[in-house]
């Protein structure tokens, strides 16, 4: 028999709200936090606009130790992996070491210390770079760090696949719940808003140059012309169904499928992957399309992207078939931890029975979707939809529903 998997705690740092409630708030209210960059100067580059989570110092946060080892990104996630497990309800000295694992994602590791570094290096010399430069900037910091601090010694991994891989963290750590372990941290918190990370992420090709935070990130409209990035994202904490119901917590939901294709190389007659990914998520969770009360979208923002997710979508559940939200609008696309961010905000809209709006919006009308815009719809939702594609061809999709 399949072990159902539930989350039980959610950590959230976003650009428009710090902590989940906050983020909550804005997310219903149609709350923006996109606006000019101040992390540095943007005023040379073509893009100028991100996404920055807001009022965040590290040293409220954390003990000072941590500070200097640390990239922001990390310090992020160690503050999201510790509001998690408090709302979980979770001591984790008083568990097992070998019972809790971590797995999270990264799109671009710890940027800004390496940048700091290398400034160091090449300014002043070699004994000027700080040894933590060995393991600050790594993919894998972030798992490992958290699972330091919480004394966290069963199974933990990161995954890399751009904006897809938040959701194939949740899924990687739903199947070490099924294999016996107690309790995964999981999910996603990126940070790469310095000189360095921008530079990388301006050589994709995909980021807009409005400078009016209103205008410009508009996925699924017309006038679509790149995205906003940002930093921030969410964590999770997962248990079985029987262990959450014995420990006599909240349950926010279940994971209940999970999808994941690769697209084919470019220029291949064959079609995307997005929509197969979101058929094998919805034959993994038993559901049927007319199960799914709303889709939390990709969102890309450009238009060749965005025809090929509408049409996965009308392909998947009709013309007009199913709402469809992207509320990543207010945030930016926070690499790795876009994702995970949707399923807070999914598990969060079944609770409260509505739908977040995606702001500034003008739907086009060709793509037949049934997006929600302006302001939050009410609504039943008992099940959420959250897809997410990595550039590189990566392509994943989770279904959560609530739990009886």
């Amino acid at each position: 028999m399949t072990v159902p998997v539930v989350v039980t705690g959610l950590g959230v740092t976003s650009p428009n709200g710090l902590g989940t409630q906050d983020f909550w708030s804005a997310a219903r209210a149609g709350r923006s936090g996109i606006d000019r960059l101040t992390r540095f100067d943007p005023a040379s580059y073509p893009a100028r606009l991100a996404g920055e989570v807001p009022d965040f110092a590290a040293g409220e946060h954390l003990p000072s130790r941590l500070l200097p080892q640390t990239d922001r990104m990390t310090q992020l996630a160690l503050v999201a992996a510790d509001w998690a497990l408090a709302d979980a309800g979770i001591r984790p000295e008083e568990l097992p070491d070998f019972d809790m694992g971590v797995v999270t994602a990264s799109s671009s590791g710890g940027f800004e210390f390496g940048q700091s570094e290398l400034q160091n290096l090449w300014s002043q010399g070699s004994q000027y770079v700080s040894a933590y430069q060995s393991f600050a900037w790594f993919y894998a910091v972030n798992s490992g760090q958290i699972s330091i601090r919480n004394g966290m010694k069963g199974p933990s991994s990161v995954v890399v696949s751009d904006q897809a891989g938040g959701l194939d963290a949740v899924a990687q750590a739903r199947r070490q719940i099924r294999k016996g372990t107690g309790l995964l941290v999981c999910g996603g918190v990126d940070a790469s808003l310095c000189p360095w990370g921008w530079v990388a992420q301006l050589a994709g090709g995909r980021l807009s140059t409005s400078d009016d935070p209103a205008s410009a990130y508009l996925p699924f409209d017309r006038a679509a012309d790149g995205h906003v990035p940002g930093e921030g994202g969410a964590l999770l904490v997962l248990e079985s169904l029987d262990r959450a119901r014995a420990r006599g917590t909240h349950i926010y939901g279940e994971i209940a499928g999970y999808g994941a294709t690769f697209d084919p190389k470019p220029g291949s007659t064959r079609e995307p992957g997005l929509r197969k990914a979101i058929e094998v998520a919805l034959d993994d969770a038993g559901m049927s399309p007319d199960e799914v009360d709303v889709v939390f979208a990709d969102a890309a923002a450009v238009p060749e992207l965005d025809r090929i997710e509408a049409i996965a979508l009308t392909d998947v559940f009709g013309p007009r078939g199913v709402p469809v939200t992207a509320p990543k609008t207010m945030t930016g696309r926070l690499c790795s931890g876009a994702a995970p961010l949707d399923l807070a905000a999914a598990f969060l809209a079944i609770a409260d029975g509505l739908i977040p709006p995606t702001v500034n919006v003008v739907p086009a009308p060709e793509y037949e979707l049934d997006l929600v815009v302006s302001s939050s719809r009410q609504a039943d939702v008992a099940s959420a939809l959250v897809v997410a594609r990595g550039q590189g061809g990566f392509n994943s999709a989770v279904l959560v529903r609530a739990v009886d």
